[in-house]
């Protein structure tokens, strides 16, 4: 298991980190698919807005990465709608 740091952060003024966190969540669930091969999501605030902790089952960190891109491409729409621009490593 591997460990993809997301970060996202806020576009708007005033943000709602603590009733985003379970959105957010439960955004990235709806958006998983099998095949990327996410197990567990740990969300936590940071000052500029949300660092999502994504634990992934991969062979190493670069394919976890890879297995993520699709899911983050899928997510990002919804993510935004909620005050919150995605960038992830």
């Amino acid at each position: 298991m591997r460990v993809v740091l997301a970060s996202l952060t806020t576009t708007s003024e005033s943000p709602r980190r603590a009733e985003t966190l379970a959105v957010v969540t439960d955004l990235l669930w709806a958006h998983a698919r099998p095949e990327d091969g996410l197990e567990h999501v740990k969300p936590r605030v940071t000052d500029s807005g949300i660092d999502l902790y994504l634990f992934v089952r991969a062979a190493g960190d670069g394919p976890a990465v890879a297995q993520m891109r699709p899911l983050f491409d899928r997510v990002r729409r919804s993510i935004a709608a909620q005050g919150y621009r995605l960038t992830a490593d």
